[in-house]
């Protein structure tokens, strides 16, 4: 597989147009991050990780009143193209309406704690 996060937001975007309530998927620390980082500003339910051997990624869903919290996914810097961004240029998903995603030097976090925190980094992705 050449790029794991984009794998990882297709099964959500794919899991989230069929109205699944769970969506799994191989375990990395790095998606595991993501998701927590998801799960942190209220695009999922829960996360968890399960088996013993192979590690699963098990992701819980959120819907509000069966209309799902997310609506759209895009993966912003990819393994041919790195997007970096510093802290003053963080790019806003819909003014503000969704969340930037980036891996920074203290961990993968939301562009907003990466704007209060001054630092920058790689833009993993876009949700809103």
């Amino acid at each position: 597989m050449t790029d794991p996060i984009a794998d990882m937001l297709a099964r959500i975007r794919n899991a989230v147009r069929a109205s699944l309530p769970t969506v799994s998927l191989p375990h990395s620390k790095l998606k595991e991050a993501l998701a927590r980082v998801l799960e942190r500003e209220g695009y999922l339910d829960g996360v968890s990780v399960e088996g013993s051997k192979k590690l699963t990624l098990k992701l819980k869903l959120r819907y509000v009143d069966k209309v799902p919290a997310i609506s759209g996914l895009r993966r912003v810097s990819k393994p041919g193209l790195r997007r970096y961004a510093g802290a003053g240029a963080i790019p806003k998903t819909l003014t503000g309406m969704g969340i930037t995603i980036l891996t920074t030097p203290r961990g993968v976090m939301a562009g907003s704690q990466a704007k209060r925190e001054n630092v920058g980094g790689e833009v993993l992705c876009c949700v809103w």
